[in-house]
């Protein structure tokens, strides 16, 4: 990876949804929308408090997450596709699989 996002910011990789309800049905790629859920790539080194000292993110690489819809910024490295977002931009961690 060459890519490290600075400050409070992370890099995210999208996690693919399955293609069929639990009822059967498949879902057309027209009809899917994008997933809010990713996991953490990597994240940039924290924010400073108004004393000057780094305050570390509370998300880690491998960490799973969820996000708002039209969160981060779409960005390209190396042929994959990722977000780029701020913390704050994350609604929680994903302990579990979300039934």
């Amino acid at each position: 990876m060459n890519f490290r996002p600075l400050h409070d910011r992370v890099l995210v990789k999208r996690v693919e949804l399955e293609e069929k309800t639990t009822g059967g049905i498949i879902i057309p790629d027209t009809a899917k929308e994008k997933p809010m859920e990713g996991e953490i790539v990597a994240v940039g080194s924290g924010t400073r408090n108004e004393s000057g000292n780094l305050v570390p993110l509370d998300v880690k690489a491998g960490d799973r997450i969820l996000f708002g819809k039209w969160s981060g910024t779409e960005i390209k490295v190396g042929g994959q596709d990722y977000l780029v977002m701020k913390e704050s931009d994350i609604m929680g961690i994903i302990t579990h699989k979300v039934a």
